[in-house]
């Protein structure tokens, strides 16, 4: 006898239950079980289901904290933040987008019919981005004072009309001369941008938003690579010979005419700085909101003892030195040694454009990514530490070289991990300077000026193009590099600690001194 049978003789309702079920009959115990059967599973399902969004909420939230950082505590502040993403952050990286554009196209129209045309000879083509290197070095510092006086929205749009409009002027250059008068000009102007939008990110974002906006920044550069080499593919199939002008004449005037509505959408809507904000899409509430949300900072004046203060603090040699020889770590990238390679190794044309772009994912990835690392650890330095490592890998497998093509093909995509400081180690700058705003503009000018004076003989010396494709005495430098960035990075590191200490001690030592002083005026009251 099993336990249904005895629970059937010790329940005469169930047997009752049980025979109405036999004959067909309804039975009100039966429908009553399957009801609440029913009701239970729901229940269970409802429960599940409930835990189920919970965890993909969590999961959401903390993938969006790591992303863009714990929202702010207000709403208001929240929506003031959305603002300037959208009017601040998408303006620079549109405006260094095009600006990356008309710098890079020189090299696409020389091979692509520009050669013949304005009959270049020997080195002019050397000489023409030696010129544009030297009109890119002496544009750094005073277009980043600039900003201080003339308000950003101006400065920036007019800056950008005169580079979008010169590069249309070298659709009609006649010869190399022409071209290397247009592209110093193009390039004084053209050097606005970067270090420019540094500072200015600097002025409307907190230390934990700056490294990922950065990061972001600097990465709308390598984007613009992606996309011009798609533009000037298009232009080259199709526009030749149209309207009874070469491609590479096309190149330069589409180049510039696009950056033209960025101009103007800057000069429109562009916020200029907290301080002077006369935004129209800002409340008076959200204007006063953008300026305390941030620390306070002493009112710094543009004067003749900038030289002194800057010079007499150690903010201006070390990160001058920091980015100086960081970015030489962009030298696989920067000199085109993928393309170099995979010209010797394979003849198809769409693969020599093509592979390389593996490096310029591996760039905008590590920046992006280690930017948000910075914001999310609230440390910087480290990033020097992953660029050394990731390229002296990349090195020391170039140089072994006698490995297989997949191996090379790694180390080259690798080496773009070495652009990854452009937002990390200009988001550190700006933390450590933001109590002197002049002081700050010249510091970031002069990291890119530093770097570019650097790279202006060191591709030359160190990567000509007669040692493609194993570049044996580059990779040894990347190696040598790559230690001292690490160095660098160290001091610079131990120096940033011993004045954050002390700014501590200072403070401490003041509200000490207050508090006594407090003291003392009580007792004298009694």
């Amino acid at each position: 006898m099993d336990s249904s049978d005895l629970a059937h003789r010790r329940d005469p309702a169930s047997r009752f239950a049980l025979a109405d079920a036999d004959k067909g009959m309804p039975s009100d115990a039966h429908d009553d079980g399957q009801d609440e059967a029913t009701v239970f599973s729901g229940e269970k399902t409802a429960g599940v289901a409930k835990q189920a969004k919970t965890a993909t909420r969590r999961t959401a939230s903390k993938l969006r904290v790591f992303l863009w950082g714990h929202p702010p505590d207000t709403k208001a502040e929240r929506r003031l933040l959305l603002k300037i993403d959208f009017f601040v952050l998408t303006y620079l990286c549109l405006t260094f987008w095009s600006n990356y554009l008309n710098r890079t196209n020189l090299t696409s129209a020389y091979v692509s019919g520009m050669k013949e045309a304005l009959h270049f000879q020997g080195d002019q083509f050397n000489q023409v981005n030696t010129v544009f290197t030297v009109g890119y070095i002496v544009g750094q510092i005073p277009n980043n004072l600039a900003l201080q006086v003339v308000p950003p929205r101006i400065w920036l749009a007019s800056m950008a009309v005169l580079w979008s409009g010169l590069s249309m002027c070298l659709a009609a250059a006649k010869s190399p001369g022409h071209v290397m008068a247009i592209r110093f000009f193009q390039a004084l102007a053209e050097s606005s941008t970067f270090s420019g939008s540094h500072f200015l990110l600097g002025c409307w974002y907190k230390e934990e938003e700056l490294g990922k906006r950065a990061g972001i920044f600097a990465s709308s550069a390598q984007l613009g690579s992606l996309f011009s080499g798609v533009l000037q593919g298009a232009i080259f199939r199709s526009l030749e010979g149209y309207r009874g002008l070469r491609a590479f004449q096309w190149l330069f005037l589409l180049d510039g005419f696009i950056a033209l509505p960025i101009a103007l959408y800057g000069f429109l809507c562009f916020p200029d700085a907290p301080r002077t904000t006369r935004a129209w899409f800002l409340t008076e509430e959200e204007r006063a909101l953008a300026v305390s949300r941030l620390p306070p900072r002493p009112q710094t004046k543009l004067q003749w003892n900038l030289i002194k203060r800057v010079l007499g603090r150690w903010h201006w040699y070390a990160f001058s030195a920091l980015f100086a020889w960081s970015s030489m770590l962009e030298s696989v990238g920067i000199n085109g040694l993928f393309q170099l390679w995979i010209a010797s190794e394979d003849s198809n044309v769409r693969h020599r454009n093509y592979y390389p772009l593996s490096l310029t994912a591996v760039a905008i990835t590590a920046t992006i990514v280690c930017a948000h690392l910075t914001d999310f650890y609230r440390c910087r330095w480290p990033v020097n530490l992953l660029m050394a490592g990731g390229c002296t890998v990349s090195a020391i497998l170039i140089l072994i070289w006698e490995i297989p093509f997949g191996a090379k093909f790694f180390a080259f995509s690798l080496a773009g991990i070495g652009y990854a400081g452009q937002g990390s180690n200009f988001a550190w700058a700006n933390d450590v300077t933001r109590a002197d705003e002049q002081e700050r503009a010249m510091v970031l000018a002069s990291m890119n000026l530093w770097s570019n004076v650097v790279n202006s003989w060191w591709s030359i010396v160190l990567y000509p193009a007669t040692d493609a494709p194993r570049f044996r005495k580059g990779m040894i430098a990347l190696i040598c590099v790559a230690v001292a960035t690490i160095i660098i990075a160290l001091v610079t590191r131990h120096l940033d600690m011993r004045e954050r200490r002390r700014g501590l001690n200072f403070r401490l030592a003041g509200e000490e001194e207050r508090s006594s002083l407090e003291n003392e005026g009580r007792s004298n009251e009694e």
